[in-house]
């Protein structure tokens, strides 16, 4: 990750690495810290992070972050991906915080953004039973007192960090327009009538069915403008798939290494298996892939950084399916040269297996990246 970062950047992730050898380096730290595999996300650890002031990189100073670049949150992403850090709260919270930082109140961003600079998780509420790809068919219901203030009433699902989250930016129906009727709400995540629910997953316990039920938010609980939530969503995909791109880019960078440092070793015919022509050319290529997604997703993030008022659809679409789909072959590729020591429990890269393959799913589909990209090309 040498490549065009300021000295500052390099010293960032220097200390990032620094940090997840000391507090995560073995193996036996990390199945303290994630209850053998199971949890993404460890308060304790994730509060370290915030006292070293890391959570608000790409936040603005006037609320407590560091003023950085989506270029340098991208980097926190990738580094603490890459060394394991069960900091899984942060791609939601950075994201959601991004959105609350362009549309919110001022006293929103006050709370919000100040309180993820201290380590609060921040959660997104779109998903529902029939409105996955298509978020535009969600049905969860708000509806507008004589009062003013809103009563919701609906489910939401596969909502990543729900139960460990203080607030949770929710995107409801306001009206009848499958597009124009969608509105964001900020919900703070203990606000009666909302029940939170977890969805035991392969990847371990990370997503959740919200159940709102006569859920009561006043006026200004909206996030931006009423039945503006679609354009704003819009607003926010750059961010999104950026950000889930640099965290996949770190997890393959991981399993890259791992599966190296076993061919390495691992000798079979009275040599290292690495040595094979058949595995050698195989690790050339997984390199090649890796580094040409790094520079992509580097070049997306300055791109954004240099221009922030303008959408990077296709760029961003092309950073987020590359990377995602490059750390899903890692792991699998991985997985075949470890052969069965890749399958146990005993080696990481059953993990990263676990974490790659639904990566491709979450976000948006590659198939639904795929269908953006060609879009920008007038198709």
């Amino acid at each position: 990750m040498g490549s065009r970062l300021t000295e500052e950047q390099a010293d960032f992730v220097a200390a990032i690495r620094a940090f997840a050898k000391r507090e995560c380096g073995t193996r036996e730290q990390r199945d303290a810290l994630t209850a053998g595999g199971r949890e993404a996300h460890d308060a304790a650890l994730y509060g370290r992070l915030a006292d070293l002031g890391w959570l608000g990189v790409c936040l603005p100073e006037e609320y407590g972050g560091s003023g950085g670049g989506l270029a340098d949150a991208c980097l926190f992403l990738e580094e603490t991906s890459y060394g394991m850090v069960p900091a899984g709260g942060f791609v939601t919270t950075v994201i959601a915080a991004k959105a609350y930082e362009k549309f919110g109140t001022e006293r929103q961003r006050h709370d919000v953004l100040s309180g993820a600079v201290r380590g609060d998780v921040l959660s997104i509420a779109m998903s529902e039973p029939g409105a996955g790809s298509d978020v535009g068919a969600l049905r969860c219901q708000a509806r507008r007192e004589a009062d003013g203030t809103w009563v919701i009433d609906g489910q939401k699902t596969w909502i990543s960090n729900a139960h460990c989250a203080k607030y949770v930016l929710l995107v409801a129906r306001t009206g009848e327009d499958k597009h124009g009727g969608l509105t964001m709400f900020h919900l703070p995540a203990a606000t009666a009538g909302v029940e939170t629910r977890r969805i035991d997953t392969m990847g371990g316990r990370e997503v959740n069915d919200v159940f709102l039920t006569d859920v009561r938010l006043p006026a200004d609980a909206v996030v931006g403008q009423v039945d503006h939530g679609w354009r704003q969503l819009m607003a926010g995909l750059d961010h999104e798939r950026l950000f889930l791109a640099a965290n996949m880019l770190g997890l393959a960078r991981r399993a890259f290494d791992d599966a190296v440092g076993y061919v390495r070793e691992r000798e079979q015919f009275g040599r290292p298996v690495g040595s094979f022509q058949a595995l050698r050319h195989r690790i050339a290529d997984l390199a090649t892939e890796i580094e040409c997604t790094r520079l992509l997703v580097r070049e997306v993030a300055l791109d954004c950084d240099a221009q922030p008022d303008k959408p990077f659809p296709r760029e961003a679409s092309m950073a987020k399916l590359k990377a995602t789909e490059i750390a899903k072959r890692a792991a699998l590729e991985g997985m075949q040269m470890m052969g069965g020591y890749g399958y146990t429990t005993e080696f990481d890269m059953e993990r990263h297996l676990r974490a790659a393959v639904i990566s491709t799913v979450y976000g948006g589909t590659s198939e639904i990246q795929r269908d953006v990209i060609g879009k920008t090309y007038g198709l």
